[in-house]
């Protein structure tokens, strides 16, 4: 068991669980609009869908890697180009973070948690981010590749609670911090940047 991939594979995800992105900007403005407990439960909803994109990598990619070692050598590569799509996406866009409360309708917290998870589920771009995250994170040579697919979901979904959870309950301090450090969302922008191009190297590499 490799114990520096598994240590790599968690600093990755705090860097992409911190960086700015639609999950966490909705958790915050959540927050921010209706409250800490309300950013909360769409926290658990975003964590608990992230056990369906888990159970069907695990399965899928492992019955492939079973099927050709040469298949899934090109997953990871086509994972590694997707990840340096993103990195292109996000130096294209705008650096500014638009954290001021909109008008959120006040749902209720099963509400906000089943939407949550619905998010996750039904969003095709978190299937393709799996698919390209974490087969470059295998770390062990013995383990069958399906429990190591529920390890790094589990590691992934811990740490992003932490993160998330985090977020929703400092979201006042987030907001008035952006405020006052106008560079703050320029320096997020280039830390996700530098991140999926990371990664991208890593799982080349």
């Amino acid at each position: 068991m490799n114990y520096d991939i598994l240590i790599s594979f968690v600093f990755a995800t705090c860097a992409l669980a911190i960086s700015p992105g639609p999950d966490n900007i909705y958790v915050l403005v959540q927050s921010i609009t209706n409250g800490k407990s309300y950013g909360l439960a769409t926290v658990c909803g975003l964590i608990t869908g992230c056990i369906v994109h888990t159970t069907l990598l695990a399965f899928g990619v492992s019955a492939i890697i079973k099927a050709n070692e040469n298949l899934f050598f090109g997953i990871k590569v086509l994972g590694a180009l997707y990840l340096l799509y993103l990195a292109y996406k996000v130096y294209m866009s705008d650096e500014d973070l638009d954290l001021e409360a909109k008008v959120v309708p006040t749902k209720s917290l099963k509400n906000l948690f089943v939407q949550g998870f619905f998010m996750n589920v039904l969003n095709p771009k978190v299937t393709i981010f799996f698919l390209a995250f974490f087969p470059g994170f295998l770390f062990s040579d013995t383990m069958s590749t399906v429990r190591q697919f529920y390890i790094l979901g589990g590691l992934f979904m811990l740490v992003s609670f932490i993160i998330f959870s985090t977020i929703a309950l400092l979201a006042g301090q987030i907001k008035i911090y952006t405020l006052k450090h106008k560079n703050s969302g320029l320096v997020l922008k280039w830390l996700q940047i530098f991140v999926f191009i990371g990664i991208a190297v890593f799982i080349l590499l």
